[in-house]
């Protein structure tokens, strides 16, 4: 690998898994098609990132707005759900990858829930790479939620002035990624160049990489290409350039 790649590694990539029923369709397949090519292609990108030494991979597989997709579809997705982590997990405890899951995960059907919540004690040990998979995800939701957890804490009831200081972050503690560094890098396959409600609290100051690419098609020379870019970048966080000499 690139030495300048690993010097400026992103410790965290956040993925929006763009394209799989387009490219489905570009070869005459049931979109359901596409979601399962979809889903290998996670599987070999989680083992690719690994072996890079990322540590930590969010990837957006079903955002709040879905639900309203055709019942077919969603009942599809959700069973590719579950019949995934009953094929991987054992790989990826193997591999040391740890799994955890953010968003309203009530809204999941009982079999989907109970194979999320049986993989994630089976991984929960692992430290090489936590994948966060956002399911029945919105960053509204999220940020909606955190707020109202917040008032319940903070003002208890009737206190008229603010209670904390809005430059100490007080929704942080009540977010679902609290403890997991934010996204140094997203990347968005499919061709689309915006976030769609994706941890937009989290990522203030990610680096963007869109791509053309549909997802089923992203591989690891794709990823990459898109670490390649991301070392090229200078993050400054608000700040100014530094002038040397």
């Amino acid at each position: 690998m690139n030495s300048s790649i690993e010097t400026i590694l992103p410790q965290h990539v956040a993925v929006i898994m763009d394209g799989n029923g387009r490219w489905a369709e570009q070869r005459g397949f049931k979109r359901s098609e596409g979601h399962i090519q979809g889903v290998k292609t996670l599987r070999a990108l989680v083992k690719a990132a690994a072996q890079k030494g990322i540590k930590y991979m969010s990837v957006y597989a079903f955002s709040t707005e879905n639900w309203v997709r055709p019942s077919e579809e969603v009942n599809h997705l959700m069973d590719l759900f579950a019949q995934s982590l009953a094929i991987y997990t054992e790989e990826l405890d193997r591999e040391g990858v740890r799994l955890l899951a953010i968003g309203d995960l009530d809204r999941l059907p009982d079999a989907s829930r109970k194979e999320l919540n049986r993989s994630i004690e089976r991984t929960s040990s692992n430290s090489r790479l936590t994948l966060i998979v956002a399911l029945s995800y919105s960053s509204h939701y999220e940020i909606n939620k955190a707020f109202c957890m917040g008032l319940e804490k903070y003002y208890g009831g009737d206190k008229k002035d603010l209670p904390c200081d809005p430059y100490d972050n007080p929704i942080e503690p009540f977010l679902n990624t609290v403890g997991i560094p934010n996204p140094d890098l997203l990347i968005r396959t499919g061709g689309e160049m915006r976030l769609s409600n994706f941890l937009l609290y989290q990522m203030a100051y990610t680096e963007l990489y869109f791509t053309d690419t549909l997802w089923p098609d992203f591989d690891d020379e794709k990823l990459e290409e898109a670490l390649k870019e991301y070392s090229q970048r200078e993050r400054r966080f608000g700040t100014v350039k530094t002038i040397e000499g």
